[in-house]
């Protein structure tokens, strides 16, 4: 059994770090996202746990490596997460293991518009490509890497809820 049965559940990703969720695994995983919505950019965020940000940096380096670029909007919410998936019309991934202790992560997909990926929605072959990347023979690297920007809008989505009161 991979690591990455495991892991992916019905509708996430989540795994004690670093035994079952490390940066080869958030990396692998960044690639399969990356090759399963084929999209020019994706945002990611991260919730507070001290593995975020080395597992973020791993998958983005997955993403980037199919030539997609990455829009890092840091330490959010997953609301905020699927906020920004929903007005920046694009795919995006949270990294976070919700109500779990802190020696958990694990990752939230969303295609653009903030439509959930999960297990009757493209998981698995998200997954698929992750362990053929973990065996070895996962899909070859872009001739033009996508580039990383950071991107701040709290203050937005602050301001959208707040027109909600």
């Amino acid at each position: 059994m991979s690591v990455l049965d495991s892991i992916v559940k019905a509708y996430d990703i989540r795994g004690t770090v670093p035994d079952q969720l490390d940066a080869d695994v958030a990396h692998a995983l960044g690639v399969g996202f990356a090759t399963f919505v084929r999209a020019d950019q994706v945002v990611i965020g991260r919730d507070m746990r001290p593995s975020g940000p080395a597992l973020v940096e791993a998958f983005s380096r997955g993403v980037m490596e199919q030539g997609v670029d990455v829009i890092d909007i840091g330490l959010a919410s997953t609301d905020l997460m699927y906020y920004a998936a929903g007005v920046l019309d694009m795919p995006g991934a949270m990294f976070t293991a919700s109500h779990n202790p802190a020696g958990y992560n694990g990752v939230k997909l969303c295609l653009s518009g903030a439509r959930p990926i999960g297990i009757d929605t493209g998981l698995p072959d998200v997954q698929a490509v992750a362990q053929q990347v973990l065996d070895g023979a996962g899909p070859r690297q872009a001739v033009t890497c996508g580039a990383r920007t950071e991107r701040t809008l709290l203050d937005d989505f602050a301001s959208r809820l707040l027109e909600h009161k």
